[in-house]
């Protein structure tokens, strides 16, 4: 008679989380640390903005223009009720950049599942099947190589808000900006995946898994996929915050998100037209906002890399 083996409860997933070496990569550094702590805080934050936030800036019955421009709390003319001061519209800077990074984080989260969802399928396909199609795909990604990520995205904005109708620009606005921000970082994927897959499709168990006659679908996602998902992921990380100063770049130009949707691009836009007759507040707090998010991106991204590189162990 076998004795019943104990399934693995999540106390026990923990524990062995916790011994791991990522996880004693990870509590060694306490720059690591802080960053994990600010972008879970930006996440909650956006998540549950309208909980969060002291006022509602889509809420158009809720904004004075007799409020518009008012300084910090902290200085002359300041209201408690708008710690941070009002932008020229009267809504609050506080409410305006918690809003704003949830549209921020999500244009980028979107414009990275899709970039990795284009550039990971065109990478498995490209390294296995090869011939024409492999050197076509990575032609392609070549000439786009040879641009700017930001023309390649003001390129393809430029090119939907010529084809759409004028009076569905702001609606469609956030996602056309989600697919020229996607489409303009694939390569990075698709050129990591085409090498990974390479060297895996070569070893023995791709090439079992063709002698007993498995059809090259499954091959490809059932046994390659996730053997190359550790480059993939670090690509995304660092990809996260390129996406979301794009996107703030492009807003900052005028050709992002709507004027009325206050991304933190828009609302720094916005407040540049302000800085020098004295309402600093209007540009300056999203601002720093925008650098502190992309900072601790930035920061995990690094450390994952370097964390899951075998050669740095």
């Amino acid at each position: 008679m076998t004795e019943n083996k104990n399934p693995i409860t999540l106390l026990d997933y923990f524990g062995q989380m916790r011994d791991s070496d990522l996880w004693f990569s990870f509590t060694r550094s306490p720059v690591i640390v802080a960053s994990a702590c600010v972008t879970l805080l930006y996440l909650i934050v956006t998540i549950f903005a309208p909980l969060i936030a002291p006022h509602d800036p889509f809420d158009l019955a809720s904004i004075d223009l007799l409020d518009a421009s008012l300084p910090p709390v902290w200085m002359d003319d300041g209201e408690l009720r708008f710690i941070l001061g009002t932008d020229d519209q009267g809504r609050d800077i506080l409410s305006t950049i918690i809003y704003g990074s949830r549209i921020s984080l999500f244009v980028g989260f979107a414009s990275v599942i899709f970039s990795l969802i284009l550039g990971v399928g065109l990478g498995l396909i490209s390294g296995y099947v090869g011939g024409r199609l492999d050197a076509f795909i990575m032609r392609v990604a070549d000439v786009q190589l040879s641009f700017p990520a930001i023309l390649i995205a003001l390129l393809v904005d430029g090119l939907a808000r010529t084809l759409l109708p004028r009076e569905h620009h702001d609606e469609v606005a956030l996602y056309v900006l989600v697919f020229a921000i996607g489409i303009s970082g694939w390569v990075q994927y698709a050129r990591t995946v085409r090498g990974q897959t390479l060297v895996e499709k070569g070893k023995e168990y791709v090439q079992a898994a063709r002698v007993i006659g498995i059809r090259k679908w499954t091959i490809l996602l059932r046994h390659i996929l996730p053997n190359v998902t550790g480059p993939v992921l670090v690509i995304a990380t660092i990809h996260l915050a390129i996406a979301i100063i794009t996107e703030a770049t492009l807003s900052f130009l005028g050709v992002g998100v709507p004027p009325t949707t206050p991304s933190l691009g828009t609302l720094i836009r916005i407040g540049n037209d302000f800085l020098f007759s004295g309402e600093w507040w209007i540009t300056i707090f999203p601002g720093i906002a925008l650098v502190l998010l992309v900072l601790a991106v930035n920061l995990l991204g690094d450390w994952l890399r370097d964390a899951l590189n075998p050669k740095l162990r």
